[in-house]
Formats: C-alpha cells, structure tokens, sequence
C-alpha cells in the first residue's frame, strides 16, 4: 500500500503551525526548520505570537503561530499563504484558515474539536469546516487521545503527556514531507538532556506521529519531498534568530575590538532575548546588568563607555523614549555607545509581539537640542550579526552612539546562517590618545580629517580630563556658554556624523539596474519581501530595481543619485511614510511614491506586487 503513494517533488513549500500558547507550537515549527536547514534547505520563518501573556485556553486571542518556509533554493521570506496548516484547536482553525493557499492540507487534532472547543472560538456551527467554506484536504487525527495511549506506561503524568502532543503533530508532518526523524530525535534529545525521561517521552510521540501518517497515508492524495538542488557555499551552518545574531555581532566586535563587552539593560518584548543570550557568555567577558529601569540601562552603558569598553544598551519603541536623554549625553559627550533598538507596535505598549518600523524619526530626530546619530537597519536575521558588527566598529572609531534597528519580525524570525570566520571582518580601531599627544591635550581635541575626538580612557597618565552633558569649549574642554563655541561644538558634531559616509559601502541597487521602469527603495526587515516582489515582476516582464538601505544616517553618498535615475520610485516601508519623507528632507528634486502598511505583520508579497504593477501603469 505504501507503494502507491504519490510523492511529489517541490521547489518550495510553507508549514504553519499553530494551536494555543501552550501547546508548543513554537518548538514545533523551530524543529521542523531546523530538521530542514540540516538537510539543505534554505528557511525563513516567521513566529507570530500574541499579545497576551496567557490567554483562557481554546480562545482566539490566544493562538500562538510558526511559519516556515523551506525551499530547494533562496527562501527569502516566509511566504504569503501556507501549504500545511497544523491547527490544534478550533480556535486556531478559526484565526489561522486565512492563511491558507486553496489547495492546502489542514492538519487537525479531532479531540479538540469538542462541542466546548467551538463555543470557545465562536462558532456557532456544529460543523466548523462548512461554516468556514473549508473545500481543502483535512487530516483528522484524535493526536490527544494517541499520546495518552502512547504514554500510558511511561510514568509520566497527564499534563506532561499533553505536552507531547505537538511532537505527535510535528512527526506527521514531517512524514508528509519525507524527512529522517534521527535530526528530529537528536534535537530533543539535547533539548532535554536534563530529564531523559520527557526526551524519550517526547521521541515515541515523535516516531507515532509519523507512523500514523506512513501507515494511514494521513487521508492525503500525496506526500511531498522539497530537496536541496542549490549548492550552498561550504560550511557550518546553524539555524539563528535576528536576538542571538545581533548578541553574537557585538560579541564578536568587542572581541575584535579587544575591548570588554557591556550591556546594561532592562526586559522588553522583543529585546529580551539579546539580553538572556549575552547573559550566558560570561566566559567570553561579556558584562550584563538587568537594570531597574530603561534610563538606568542606557545611563549605565554610558558609564561604562567613559570607562573603556563596548557599551551596549538594548530595548524597543518604548524604551528608547525614555533612555533619550542619556543617549543625548553620549552624543554630547562624544561617547561610543550602542543602541539596539527592535521595533515593535506602536504607540504607547501597542501590539508588543508584533512588528513594524515606526520608530525612524524617533531614533534620528527623537532627542532635544541638535543631536545627530548614526542609524543602521538590519535587513534580516543573519544580517543581523553583521549589523551589529558595523554598528559597533562605527560607534568605536568615530566616537557616537550609533542605533541598530531591527524589529519583531526578523529578530525572533530565524535563517540558516553559516559560521563566520572573524578575520574576514575588518579591523575596529578607536582613536586613543597616544604619548605624545600629552602635552596640551584637551578632550575635544579632534581628528580634522574625521572630526572625531580622540579618547582617552580612565587612568591614562597624563589625560585626565572630565566630560559631562554641559556644552564644553572646543578648546579647553571647561564648560561655555559662549554662543560662537556653541554654534561650532553644534556643527562639529553634525560633520562628524556626516563624515562617516565617506567610509560606507555605496547603495546597491539589485535587479534591472540599468534601466528599471521602477524603483523599489526599502529599509530594515523588509527586504526579503521586496526583493520577492522584484523578482515575480520581473518574471512577469517588467523591468524593475531594488535599493534596499542599510544606513540612513548618514546615507550612503550615492544615494541621490540612484533617486534620481529611475523615471518613477516606491518607498515601501511599514509605517505611514517616514524614511520617504526623510528622503525628500535629504535629496531634494525627487518624486516619490509610497506603499505603506502599519498592521503588525510583514508584507505580503502579491500585495506589493499588485501595488506596484499600479504605479508602473500609471501615466507619468
């Protein structure tokens, strides 16, 4: 019987994944993209969590998903619809169905769909698939009542039995896609190298999972297989989220920098875990301090900047409200420090697990008095590490706080990721005082070809010297009120931050680079799906380029010039149009259009697609 299942080979493939915030959604969908990138998949995937911290069991609000995207070639987002939808409740069923394609493949736990389960999540039908206008392939699987008979003499008791169950439903899935479970054991296996009991527990539902599926065909016309026909370039490679790329950049910057790596730092979705990561490299001489608030988190970072080392602060919107005016010490003190910033909905608390990039203007103009700060935005979880890494060699060599943008949706989104090697990465040199400078020294004493003053750490003979947020003389470091000295500290300030352009790579611009009919400018974590839309309009005929910024302040030096080459330009960004309008504040002679979305969740693509496709067909 085996024998006659049909296995269709893909190119690519989706799986959500969801169920209630306790069933473990999470772990399933981080194991299935694990036990894909091992094989050679390319992923991308994309948690979606909700707002509450634990919502009443089987409601809407507290459904928790996990999309992945696995394919034979580049993935770069974690796609618009999915193919295989796990639903565990009816709750799931309810929110998730939407994301599904036509013809996707609905995965069911037939226990929770008890008459309470539906009054739970609204429906007012017996039947929650005609009420749903569900036509698609539905696999009704009783994966409680299997794990309870699974586990019935294992010693476990009822509540860690329940746990199993999305193990049962990760091994189905991982049956309909033809993948080795021995990737799948080992996982667990380390996970709970602590209680080999719940290991082996959760390695039987594992394996009952996909021999339900082997010896049931699962009620499906097919299986899948999705193989690895792109070579990847060898090495090692892991599976990391946007929070623990950006933790091990700036490990990896004060490692070069041959500095002691701070963090002070207080809780916030979703920063956290930047912070919980960093905490487990003490080895490494990485410091970090839970501190009583956010001002103290960043005030602290300065502290520890005036005293030698890579001083870090990290948080979301929020946060960087309340530790601006310790920022602005840093800026006026000349300090490096930097600032990661993962946005989130906004305003106030707003939508904490979800992600937008609405805090632009806040982290370049947000601070009273002229205070320039260098931006860099990371475009995606890998992108991450390096982002981190040039936001601190920046910081360091041109004495600034510089903020990292990334967001919710790329810093708990993960990738495979190949093991960088550190020599590949350029030297970071700050500026210290040397000997001879000893004689005369001022603290303001500047670099002319960079502006950038020179440091002298604590307890350097013959440099001792104070610095505060009181304007200080150019000349003598002493405090000044005079208002000439004011105006060129003012100045000085801004060109320093300027300057940094001149070291910075040119805005790339991908695709039809010549001659595009239009082009797509984006910022951050959207990149993976504007590049997508690019390549399906292309596909389609048209002639289209993508420039995705990095920098923003400063801007690359060509940027106004890539503005200005193209008959018509899109600004795409999930916001209500503030790297556009900062645009226009920057180069001037440029008519821009904007798509803008603020919904807490990424583009999707057929949407961009269909936008642009207007704007390319609209008479100029």
């Amino acid at each position: 019987m085996a024998d006659e299942m049909i296995v269709k080979e893909l190119d690519d493939v989706v799986v959500r994944f969801s169920g209630d915030s306790g069933d473990g959604m999470q772990l399933a969908g981080n194991m299935f993209s694990n036990i894909s990138a091992t094989v050679g998949n390319d992923i991308s995937t994309f948690p979606d969590y909700p707002a509450d911290i634990r919502a009443p069991q089987g409601t809407l609000t507290g459904v928790s998903g996990f999309q992945v995207h696995i394919g034979s070639g580049k993935v770069y987002t974690p796609g618009d619809k999915c193919d295989v939808l796990v639903a565990m409740n009816p709750a799931a069923l309810k929110t998730q169905y939407k994301y599904c394609k036509p013809q996707a493949v609905i995965i069911i736990d037939s226990d929770s769909f008890t008459k309470k389960d539906l009054e739970k999540a609204k429906f007012t039908l017996e039947n929650p698939f005609s009420e749903l206008g569900i036509k698609n392939e539905v696999v009704e699987a009783a994966i409680t009542t299997m794990c309870k008979e699974s586990l019935k003499d294992s010693g476990l008791d009822a509540k860690s039995i329940g746990r199993t169950k999305n193990m049962f439903a990760l091994g189905l899935v991982c049956w309909l896609f033809q993948r080795d479970l021995s990737i799948g054991e080992k996982l667990l296996r380390e996970k709970f190298a602590k209680k080999p009991a719940i290991a082996e527990a959760n390695v039987k539902v594992l394996r009952d999972g996909y021999n339900f599926g082997a010896n049931t065909h699962a009620s499906v016309s097919m299986s899948y297989r999705v193989p690895a026909k792109e070579q990847k370039e060898k090495g090692r490679y892991m599976d990391i989220n946007g929070n623990k790329a950006t933790a091990y950049g700036l490990i990896a910057a004060a490692e070069k920098a041959g500095l002691q790596l701070y963090l002070g730092s207080y809780p916030i979705t979703p920063a956290t875990d930047i912070l919980h990561e960093l905490a487990k490299h003490k080895s490494l001489g990485v410091k970090t301090v839970q501190c009583e608030d956010e001002i103290a988190g960043c005030a602290s970072a300065v502290g520890a900047s005036f005293a030698g080392a890579l001083a870090v602060t990290s948080t979301s919107g929020p946060g960087v409200c309340l530790k601006s005016e310790a920022m602005n010490l840093a800026v006026i003190a000349e300090l490096p420090l930097v600032v990661v910033d993962v946005q989130r909905g906004g305003p106030s608390t707003g939508l904490p697990t979800k992600s937008e990039q609405t805090d632009l203007l806040q982290v370049l103009f947000g601070r009273n008095g002229e205070s320039p700060m260098p931006v860099i935005a990371a475009t995606s979880p890998t992108h991450c590490f390096d982002a981190a890494y040039m936001a601190c060699k920046v910081a360091l060599e041109h004495m600034t706080p510089v903020v990292l943008l990334t967001d919710a949706y790329i810093a708990n989104g993960s990738a495979a990721w190949k093991l960088p090697k550190l020599e590949d990465y350029p030297a970071i040199c700050p500026p210290y005082v040397t000997p001879d400078m000893a004689e005369g020294w001022t603290p303001f004493q500047r670099n002319p070809e960079n502006q950038v003053r020179y440091w002298a750490t604590p307890g350097t003979e013959g440099f001792m010297h104070r610095i505060g947020g009181l304007e200080k003389s150019n000349e003598t470091g002493a405090i000044s009120t005079e208002p000439e000295n004011h105006q060129l500290m003012t100045r000085l300030r801004a060109e320093k931050v300027e300057r940094i352009a001149d070291v910075l790579p040119p805005l790339e611009v991908e695709g039809d680079a010549d001659d595009a009919d239009l082009l797509v400018v984006g910022f951050g974590g959207t990149y993976g799906h504007l590049h997508s839309a690019m390549d399906e309009l292309r596909r389609q005929g048209k002639k289209v380029a993508l420039a995705h910024l990095q920098w923003i302040n400063p801007l690359p030096k060509n940027t106004a010039e890539v503005l200005r080459k193209y008959p018509k330009v899109v600004v795409a960004e999930q916001n209500m149009g503030q790297l556009a309008g900062y645009l226009r504040m920057k180069v001037e002679g440029v008519c821009l259009h904007q798509f803008n979305q603020v919904k807490g969740q990424p583009f999707v693509v057929q949407e961009l697609v269909d936008a642009f496709t207007k704007i390319m067909e609209e008479s100029l």
